[in-house]
């Protein structure tokens, strides 16, 4: 009785009114600009590669997010709409496998609610969701994973289909871009952890007790371990079929330390937009990814986070580690984690030349720790400064939209009336 009760309190309505505002909102000017725009100089053109089987473009990068996006052109042409109909659509699964994976790790409605909220009002989730890059392509994927383990650790008679799925949406999102690496390895190791401490050395041999009952170490490995790698490797097919160079399915190996010395030897070390995690955090160095006239208008489209919550964020995100820690709030302390893991990358990372939408990833993670500590004022009855906050996200979501969005602008020096740092021209 307990199960089907908790399903059924699950907001899944009103998130799929949320996704389909925020799905809406991305369609709309989605072929505007109407000509490749800041990265896209890259992907549709190995997608096009991919579609006939020529040779690898962008190899630094793994596979899976050019293919969707030549999945895209082969349904609707080389053209704008072609290129950006996936990143749309996984943007709004993004956002809707967030608000899932919030609802079984928190049981709160309001959390869940005010996660989807505070993420499609959050500007980067909305701005990614609209050009033919990769990141989107791994975020979302993430969310699906997260979204399944959540799922099955409160469905047990579901577990089994839920780590599969699970598993092979760490796989795509590895293969989409390989920031998804330290995030592909909690879920298991979470798994292992939990297991032995409540069972001890039994555990290595017991399907019984947490964190999933009737799913044993061993199986639990095979679907969040070898299952993701699998896929991983699956997603190379074409690269295997390539007619110029193509990646031997033995030699992977070899293939990948290649990807990774085209990583660390990336050039331009003086562009522009070049940032730090630290200038992300404290949201200094957004991108303009689009300023020039276009389509017979002045456009910009500026890649920033919503000025308001995305520094309400961090005391949240510090909030969450102290509940995690002291008031065993589990899910609290797995959003601090999962925000350490996914920015502590790239503050380790050998890659010389990084930028703001790889903050997208952690992004997603401050969002859902900002519900969370909402959540606690208002489960306790202090709700005027959650619908605030709620509003607030909004109001500044409005005041950005046209720059979000590629709306027209009134002319060249349209930009200042957003630029209100000097980092931020």
């Amino acid at each position: 009785m307990k199960q089907p009760a908790l399903r059924e309190r699950g907001p899944v309505l009103a998130s799929c009114l949320i996704t389909l505002a925020f799905g809406i909102l991305c369609f709309i000017r989605l072929t505007i600009p109407s000509a490749i725009y800041f990265d896209e100089t890259y992907y549709p053109a190995a997608a096009v590669a991919i579609l006939n089987l020529s040779h690898q473009l962008n190899p630094e990068h793994p596979m899976v997010g050019k293919e969707l996006i030549a999945a895209g052109i082969a349904l609707f042409g080389n053209n704008p709409f072609g290129w950006r109909f996936f990143p749309a659509v996984f943007g709004t699964l993004a956002l809707f496998a967030a608000m899932r994976a919030l609802w079984f790790a928190t049981l709160s409605r309001f959390a869940t609610l005010a996660g989807g909220w505070l993420l499609a009002t959050g500007f980067m989730l909305f701005v990614q969701s609209r050009i033919a890059m990769l990141d989107i392509f791994m975020v979302s994927f993430v969310m699906i994973a997260l979204w399944m383990c959540a799922a099955a650790m409160h469905e047990a008679e579901q577990a089994r289909w839920r780590l599969i799925v699970a598993g092979i949406a760490l796989g795509c999102a590895i293969g989409a871009k390989w920031n998804a690496l330290p995030i592909a390895i909690l879920p298991g190791l979470a798994f292992l952890i939990i297991r032995i401490k409540r069972s001890g050395w039994k555990g290595f041999f017991t399907s019984r007790g947490h964190p999933i009952p009737g799913i044993s170490l061993a199986e639990a490995a095979l679907w969040l371990g070898i299952l993701p790698l699998v896929t991983y490797w699956l997603t190379y097919t074409p690269a295997f079929l390539m007619a110029d160079n193509p990646i031997s399915p033995w030699g992977f190996i070899g293939a990948h330390r290649h990807m990774i010395d085209l990583q660390e030897n990336v050039g331009k070390l003086n562009h522009p937009y070049r940032s730090v995690w630290y200038q992300w955090v404290l949201n200094l160095k957004p991108i303009w990814y689009l300023y020039r006239e276009s389509d017979g208008a002045q456009r910009g489209i500026f890649m920033i986070g919503n000025p308001f919550t995305i520094l309400l964020g961090i005391p949240a995100l510090l909030w969450c580690l102290w509940a995690g820690l002291f008031r065993e709030n589990r899910a609290a302390f797995a959003v601090a984690v999962f925000y350490a893991a996914s920015i502590g990358l790239w503050i380790i990372a050998p890659k010389p030349v990084q930028f703001y939408y790889h903050y997208l990833l952690p992004s997603c993670f401050l969002f859902a720790a900002l519900a969370i500590a909402l959540d606690q004022m208002w489960q306790a009855g202090r709700r005027a400064i959650p619908i605030t906050v709620l509003a607030l996200a909004t109001v500044f979501f409005a005041f950005f939209y046209p720059i979000l969005s590629a709306a027209p602008l009134s002319g060249e020096g349209a930009f200042r009336f957003w630029s209100w740092l000097p980092s931020w021209v």
